[in-house]
């Protein structure tokens, strides 16, 4: 196995039914495993009928808030892949990206991002119309169009890599919304590189992100109900009090 795409999801329905139907058009190769981790969905997921191959939903049986960090370790622990595509079931994994992955030999690989959704019927599209419908906040298009930063929690890297720099830490689970594992884990890979022990590549393929959150105005937003329902209303959170300070 060479690839290992680990996407946790919670309470987030109708996206994995949508993700299901994107991935069955791949016709994705033998190579290449797809695991969902249902982190304490109600109800559970469940797709028995899925019509792929070496895909599993596998439940954390963890019904914590903010337990992704769990999830992810549990999907790497599960992976069989020689490599980790991680990222969230608010993206969109185009089959070039996968390919790409499929080749890579190095240590680390990130990712460009932009805004897209799949439809009802699975289908991707980046009209924008369309994205506008799902909450993009209209003032993004003049300036940045469907473009938007990189996240350092969408990557691809060797399984055995993710292990030596200790996966990502479980100890913040608990607190306020952000724990920033992501950050931790991003912090102890810079480290392992400045050791010379790793390299991240200068290739970053193309992942797309549905609309919702911090970019539609408001960190809670929702489109349609379509993933959970986990406040990002706290203290903790600075994009929060960026907003709630500008709406005074």
């Amino acid at each position: 196995m060479k690839v290992s795409i680990i996407v946790p999801v919670l309470n987030s329905h109708e996206i994995v039914r949508r993700q299901i139907l994107h991935f069955k058009r791949m016709n994705l190769p033998d190579d290449v495993e797809i695991i969902y981790l249902d982190d304490g969905s109600k109800p559970p997921l469940s797709f028995p009928d899925h019509g792929l191959k070496n895909f599993i939903i596998w439940p954390t049986n963890d019904f914590r808030e903010w337990t992704w960090p769990v999830a992810r370790n549990k999907g790497a622990h599960l992976a069989k892949g020689e490599y980790l595509l991680m990222t969230d079931i608010d993206y969109i994994i185009p089959l070039e990206t996968i390919n790409v992955v499929r080749e890579f030999t190095g240590d680390k690989m990130r990712f460009k991002r932009e805004f897209g959704i799949l439809d009802e019927d699975g289908n991707f599209s980046q009209d924008i119309p369309i994205l506008l419908k799902y909450g993009l906040s209209p003032e993004r298009i003049p300036t940045r169009g469907v473009q938007l930063a990189p996240h350092s929690n969408n990557f691809a890297m060797r399984k055995e890599l993710f292990w030596e720099i200790g996966g990502y830490t479980e100890e913040r689970i608990g607190w306020a919304y952000p724990q920033r594992e992501d950050a931790l884990f991003k912090t102890a890979w810079i480290r392992y590189i400045a050791k010379g022990m790793a390299k991240d590549s200068n290739y970053r393929p193309l992942l797309y992100m549905f609309p919702n959150g911090q970019y539609c105005g408001d960190v809670d937003y929702n489109p349609f109900g379509l993933f959970h329902s986990l406040s990002r209303k706290s203290e903790r959170n600075e994009i929060f009090k960026r907003h709630n300070s500008q709406s005074v």
